[in-house]
């Protein structure tokens, strides 16, 4: 891991609290499993201010290119669930593919629980849209 643990801007921490508590009654196992450990991640996350945030980390509204150890290469835009749309290629942050990558770098590679089982990922490019995000927005 390119910062020893994932790095988390302070608003989207926040936000991201709120909707892992709400998410709490999914009925499908694998989502169960990712939420989980994400906020499991979360708890040694480095928080920062909009400022400190580093580039090539992963955010609510980044558009990410990532690689499987399988060799299918897919990009998306990292968005709230009220976003998604999987046509548009815009993934929930809610999904195993979303809680996957929040808070990793460009370079990073995670293994991951999805339905079809444990998968290593590599990030290979990150693009920051920088749309701000409202923490009290209705969700």
């Amino acid at each position: 891991m390119k910062y020893e643990s994932l790095i988390i801007e302070k608003k989207e921490y926040v936000l991201l609290k709120r909707l892992m508590n709400l998410s709490g009654y999914h009925r499908d196992n694998t989502f169960k499993k990712s939420i989980k450990k994400l906020m499991e991640e979360m708890e040694s996350a480095k928080i920062l201010d909009e400022e400190g945030m580093p580039e090539d980390v992963i955010r609510f509204n980044s558009s990410v290119t990532i690689k499987s150890e399988n060799g299918w290469h897919k990009k998306f835009k990292l968005v709230l669930p009220s976003k998604s749309d999987v046509k548009k290629n815009y993934i929930s942050i809610l999904t195993p593919m979303g809680a996957a990558v929040m808070g990793y770098a460009k370079g990073d590679s995670v293994i991951w629980e999805f339905p079809s089982g444990s998968q290593k990922l590599t990030i290979e490019d990150i693009e920051q849209e920088n749309e701000p995000i409202n923490i009290n927005m209705v969700l």
